[in-house]
């Protein structure tokens, strides 16, 4: 038993899972389901409809959709609670939008789950808008989860893979989401850093000072490294960590080494480009080419 499954229920914030009947979402409500039970708080099932007629020569019944969207949600609420019967969960049906329903209720969440449809042939398309728009705009950390055979694709075990960047105040929340998941699953932590060869005109004599003092490139990332995790151990203490240093682009990196992971955590910084949020290289590599559930933290 893992020291968290020891404390008691806590109720303060609520896990939520998007809902929609596919089984993507359903996939992420059980995913959802397991990860409120390991921490012991509340799972909200959450469905966006809004009545938006149709100009179409059609004949159209709000009450009958409205319905059909009670029923769906209460559905998966059923199965998950046959399922985790020692997760209080609820269910409701929000009255907006996708996006601004689930933005909304994000906002006291502990967490955010949301189904992804995994790997295809246009990688800019396969979270689909819904899941990039409100992973972009989010302020608690959300988890997308793709579907197997209608489960939650992933392993019974393995580490929980963060990607560690930045200073020590920079990957606080990043770090924060990684060992409060591993502490509540009884699960190890691989952080991983990677780093780049600056070209030649980058480099500076102030920087070059501190990478010398560290006895060169490859001992300077590894001691930011360290210091970045060392709170976080001393918090943790029965957390096991393995340190993991690698040359390379952090998404490149990430990818290589989440073959046998259960999570993913990375962070996101606020962008704003032409078309509005973007959620970023690494996060954007991650969400669509990881074999496993990713975390996306938001970061400042």
């Amino acid at each position: 038993m893992t020291r968290e499954a020891q404390e008691p229920r806590r109720t303060d914030r609520a896990i939520v899972a998007g809902v929609d009947g596919s089984p993507e979402s359903l996939a992420a409500a059980e995913w959802a389901a397991r990860e409120a039970e390991n921490r012991r708080v509340p799972l909200r099932l959450a469905h966006a409809w809004r009545w938006e007629p149709l100009d179409l020569p059609l004949v159209q019944d709000p009450t009958g959709l409205e319905k059909a969207a009670h029923d769906l949600v209460h559905a998966a609420e059923a199965e998950i609670t046959a399922r985790h019967p020692e997760v209080a969960v609820s269910a409701s049906v929000l009255p907006d939008t996708p996006v601004a329903a689930l933005l909304a209720a994000q906002e006291e969440a502990e967490m955010l789950v949301i189904g992804s449809r995994g790997h295809g042939a246009v990688a800019g398309f396969l979270l689909g808008s819904y899941g990039q728009q409100v992973i972009a705009a989010a302020t608690r950390p959300v988890v997308s989860v793709r579907a197997r055979d209608g489960e939650a694709a992933e392993p019974p075990t393995g580490e929980i893979l963060v990607g560690q960047q930045g200073t020590p105040e920079d990957s606080e929340p990043v770090l924060r989401f990684a060992f409060e998941t591993a502490a509540a699953r009884g699960a190890a932590i691989r952080a991983v850093r990677a780093w780049s060869l600056p070209p030649l005109y980058a480099y500076s004599p102030a920087s070059m000072r501190l990478a010398d003092d560290a006895g060169g490139l490859v001992p300077f990332e590894e001691k930011a490294l360290r210091e970045a995790l060392a709170p976080w151990r001393e918090r943790y203490p029965y957390v096991p960590v393995t340190e993991h240093v690698e040359l390379g682009s952090a998404g490149q990196v990430l990818l290589t080494t989440s073959g046998a992971a259960q999570l993913l955590v990375v962070g996101r910084r606020a962008r704003r480009g032409a078309l509005g949020q973007r959620i970023g290289s690494v996060a954007h590599a991650a969400l669509h080419l990881a074999p496993c559930p990713v975390a996306v933290v938001p970061q400042g």
